[in-house]
């Protein structure tokens, strides 16, 4: 268990990170392992983005510029994967052809339209919420960076979740689709939302609930857009995992601009 949880691990920081960890096996198990550890690579990516806007603001630059910061680091940690994701999501699901047309338009390399317009609209919204909350002090700015980060990474532990079909018989998709028992699933949301609400005590009981509201949130907008998926293109892949973190952390910022 101990071996499985390690390459677990490797699995997470190897294939959601940049981070320079080796992937040592590549099967449904240790699949399995690397999406319930999912969220401990949002917590890292996390806390690189929040030291990033934190010194931004506090060397003197304003909230627009600390905001801007928090985003392009995970970007940067990432190699912009999920935000290609996102952007090819947007053009199969735009389209409206057939799920085998959709999927072809999606494995292209290039960008239509559709991903044009919502990688913009996005990106804008992280950047609005964060230079929002960076306003209020450069906690609260970094917290929100650490709690979009790991509600990101939770949507994929939920969207690794038995009864998730792959809509493709290869690609990272395939491999950890389905892996993650219901209840696993369920632990790792509990836990999360209650540490990033132990995170929001900082700012009061009143902290407290906004933070685990706003993972919950996060999850309640990922989850509608991973059913569309599956019904569009018969299951996910590796764009739609991509998607549905962009679209977690999205809403987990905007939520916490709401309250004082």
């Amino acid at each position: 268990m101990t071996s499985l949880n390690s390459h677990g691990l490797r699995f997470a920081f190897g294939t959601l990170t940049v981070l320079p960890v080796r992937v040592t096996r590549w099967d449904r198990a240790t699949a399995r392992a690397g999406m319930v550890c999912a969220p401990l690579a949002g917590l890292v990516v996390g806390l690189l983005a929040a030291a990033l806007g934190s010194l931004v603001l506090l060397t003197g630059a304003g909230p627009l510029l600390a905001a801007v910061a928090s985003v392009a680091a995970p970007a940067a940690l990432t190699r912009g994967l999920h935000l290609d994701g996102l952007a090819d999501t947007a053009d199969g699901l735009g389209s409206g052809k057939p799920a085998g047309d959709a999927l072809r338009i999606m494995k292209r390399s290039d960008i239509g339209p559709f991903g044009v317009i919502t990688l913009l609209l996005v990106l804008l919204a992280q950047v609005a919420a964060l230079a929002e909350l960076y306003g209020r002090g450069w906690a609260h700015g970094a917290l929100a960076t650490l709690v979009a980060a790991v509600a990101a990474r939770l949507a994929l532990t939920l969207a690794s979740r038995r009864g998730v079909p792959a809509a493709r018989p290869e690609g990272l998709g395939a491999t950890v689709a389905g892996t993650v028992p219901v209840g696993w699933a369920l632990l790792t949301v509990t836990v999360a939302v209650a540490l990033c609400g132990a995170a929001g005590a900082a700012f009061g009981p009143y902290g407290v609930l906004r933070h685990a509201l706003a993972v919950l949130g996060a999850l309640a907008v990922a989850e509608p857009l991973l059913r569309h998926c599956v019904r569009r293109f018969g299951g996910v892949t590796g764009d739609v995992f991509g998607g549905v973190a962009e679209s977690a952390a999205t809403a987990a910022l905007v939520a916490l601009t709401f309250g004082p």
